[in-house]
């Protein structure tokens, strides 16, 4: 049976001055995916599109927002229900910060806001001792630069759930909930342009936190490896785009 297109679960929209600059999460995921990109069929559900029923021969990522989990929206609720569905005939599920989080309070783990606050910058990943036998991520470094940017966090696990890395201020970056199913606190698709653009959108609010953006902005850099975690999701799930060549960006092979 020929493979339906890659969802992308749209779960917000960037503030006007970053969408103005750096166009909206799906052109960021298009951008991160090169020609795997164009399989997107993209579904706002913040907006009230409706999500088509889980399947075994699709397979989905859900982005980042700038909502909060524990709001409750209606509509991130309902998300939360299509992913048990998903879960529960083991569709290829792909979580991205806020998609990470609402993974995991959709299988029962529990997430709120972060104790020490906002992680936001170009931060070092640190990989475990689990995620050397994982069939998506054990390509990856020791350690990894990511995009990050977040105030909620998982912060208890849903039961099975496996850590596969961690950052100084986050202990679950990667996160496996199954044979189909991961997610991660950071950004792979974000570029530094875009990270620079919501930094210099919360500057002010960053330094009433104590926190310097000037600093932050100089930290930028590429995420060659974290990129490729998503990329490898992807040409895993569309047999098309499936390769044996690397990534030439990342030097991980594919």
């Amino acid at each position: 049976m020929t493979a339906q297109p890659l969802l992308l679960i749209q779960v917000g929209t960037p503030p006007d001055d970053v969408r103005a600059s750096e166009g909206d999460v799906p052109a960021w995921f298009r951008r991160a995916l090169g020609s795997d990109g164009d399989a997107l069929q993209v579904v706002r559900v913040f907006d009230g599109e409706p999500l088509p029923a889980p399947g075994v021969h699709r397979a989905a990522i859900i982005t980042g927002s700038w909502a909060m989990v524990t709001d409750r929206l209606d509509w991130s609720e309902a998300t939360a229900g299509w992913i048990r569905q998903a879960m529960g005939i083991g569709m290829p599920l792909f979580g991205v910060c806020y998609g990470h989080q609402l993974m995991a309070h959709a299988l029962g783990g529990r997430v709120d806001y972060h104790p020490d606050g906002i992680e936001l910058g170009c931060l070092e990943v640190e990989c475990l001792p689990g995620l050397s036998s994982d069939p998506l991520a054990a390509v990856l470094p020791a350690r990894f630069m990511a995009p990050l940017s977040h105030r909620q966090t998982v912060l208890a696990l849903p039961p099975g759930a496996q850590v596969l890395a961690r950052s100084a201020h986050d202990a679950h970056q990667i996160v496996r909930y199954g044979p189909h199913a991961v997610s991660t606190q950071f950004h792979p698709e974000f570029t530094p342009a875009v990270s620079a653009a919501i930094v210099r959108g919360r500057a002010d609010a960053l330094r009433a936190e104590g926190r310097d953006p000037e600093a932050i902005l100089a930290g930028l850099c590429e995420t060659p490896a974290a990129l490729a975690l998503l990329r490898r999701f992807v040409r895993a799930v569309l047999p098309a785009a499936t390769s044996c060549e690397s990534d030439r960006t990342s030097g991980i092979p594919l």
